[in-house]
């Protein structure tokens, strides 16, 4: 065997236990998930995900780990930057089940809290960051931004409130855009 396949399989089967856990906390939650179940579907040892990930909040941690691929906004005209980023999750919460898992943990769970928080806090902020009129106010603008973004999809997506599920994004964006846009760019609060 050359160096080269140790390094590839151990890719592979990790690859494979991050795959098996974002199903498996996606679909049971934090709480309910087990490291042999994840084993399981991964087809592997149960002490195999030990070996890479340590324990189960280290697992959680690592398929928890993700881009929101927040937009490029240089090309976004000024008044259109809330509107665009509540479009923007929309897409992220519609075509990713980790977040919505991620988001429902983090309701009840201090690991899934801590995690939603970073991801939030280290993404977000650096956004917030370069378009607000006062940088140092931006660790107060995302949080305020987070706390609309992290209610609609609450409501929608986890809570599942009929009229939140059936408006359209459309609706949605003409609704919140301008409460976060006021969060991001105001002169003043």
């Amino acid at each position: 065997m050359t160096e080269t396949q140790t390094p590839r399989r151990s890719e592979t089967t990790r690859a494979a236990i991050l795959a098996a856990a974002r199903e498996r906390f996606a679909a049971d939650g934090y709480e309910r998930a087990t490291i042999r179940a994840i084993a399981r579907d991964a087809a592997i040892d149960p002490s195999m995900v030990m070996r890479y990930f340590g324990n189960k909040e280290g697992l959680f941690a690592a398929a928890c780990e993700f881009d929101l691929r927040l937009p490029d906004l240089t090309d976004v005209p000024r008044q259109d930057i809330g509107r665009t980023l509540v479009l923007h999750f929309l897409d992220r919460w519609e075509q990713d089940d980790v977040l919505v898992a991620l988001l429902r943990t983090g309701v009840t769970n201090p690991v899934g809290a801590e995690r939603m928080q970073e991801v939030l806090k280290k993404q977000l902020f650096v956004l917030a960051a370069r378009v607000c009129p006062y940088p140092t106010q931006a660790p107060v603008r995302t949080a305020l931004v987070a706390s609309q973004i992290l209610g609609m999809a609450l409501s929608r997506f986890v809570l599942r409130f009929p009229v939140a599920v059936e408006m359209d994004r459309e609706q949605i964006a003409d609704w919140l855009g301008p409460t976060v846009q006021r969060y991001l760019t105001a002169e003043r609060p």
